[in-house]
């Protein structure tokens, strides 16, 4: 499968956001697209998984889009299709992209589960990178030095040659998706990248995509459910 690609910027940082975890990162690269006001440059799909695509306030919501911002240099892929059983292929083809545009970076986002239930939403980080490390630690994140990662991250931290790799996990409590969690990768992302963030209507923006979300995977689940049925129908 190839990236088809409108636009190459070069020396981009690209910010990864597949469903993971209190579907984290999908929440937080929506948000990252609508706020910077950013332009679909590419786009791809798996011929092996279900085909399905979304429509929301009259447009396409591809299941996993290439959007760019020129102002910071970003290039964000946004899914929101699940990626169950092809894993390893979105980290080939992220690393892939890294490799067209001359990355300086990729920075993943994704949840990661916590056993104490709080009140509050700690961020963390890992990268291999020293001068990365640094950094992340300067903008107030904790490393991760426990964990067990899963999904599409766990794959690009495996895959991802072509770039340095970050990944910032915010902590949330729940599989269900968690807005306030992503809120706070935003926060950290703002102190990380210097994008001028304003925070004022972030939970409620951030809520806003969240219901958006739970909308658009429902149907896509409803859809599954009826792909399930027939193909039962046929058997037996």
């Amino acid at each position: 499968m190839e990236i088809i690609l409108n636009k190459k910027p070069q020396n981009a940082t690209i910010i990864e956001g597949f469903p993971g975890f209190g579907l984290v990162g999908t929440i937080a690269s929506e948000f990252l697209i609508e706020h910077l006001n950013c332009e679909l440059i590419g786009k791809f799909w798996f011929e092996d998984l279900p085909a399905t695509i979304a429509i929301h306030e009259g447009k396409l919501v591809h299941p996993v889009g290439i959007y760019y911002n020129k102002k910071y240099n970003l290039v964000i892929v946004h899914a929101i299709a699940g990626a169950s059983k092809v894993e390893w292929k979105i980290a080939k083809l992220i690393d892939d992209l890294a490799k067209k545009l001359k990355a300086k970076e990729i920075i993943s986002l994704e949840g990661v589960g916590s056993a104490t239930p709080s009140d509050t939403n700690r961020v963390f980080y890992f990268s291999k990178d020293p001068k990365l490390e640094k950094k992340l630690k300067g903008a107030g994140l904790e490393p991760l030095s426990e964990g067990i990662i899963i999904g599409v991250t766990s794959a690009v931290m495996l895959k991802a040659e072509a770039a340095p790799l970050s990944c910032i996990f915010a902590e949330t409590h729940s599989s269900l998706p968690d807005s306030k969690a992503a809120a706070k990768i935003i926060e950290a992302l703002d102190k990380y990248l210097g994008l001028n963030v304003d925070y004022k209507p972030l939970i409620a923006m951030a809520e806003k995509f969240e219901e958006k979300l739970k909308g658009i995977l429902q149907k896509s689940r409803d859809v599954m459910g009826d792909k399930q049925k027939k193909d039962l129908s046929y058997v037996g």
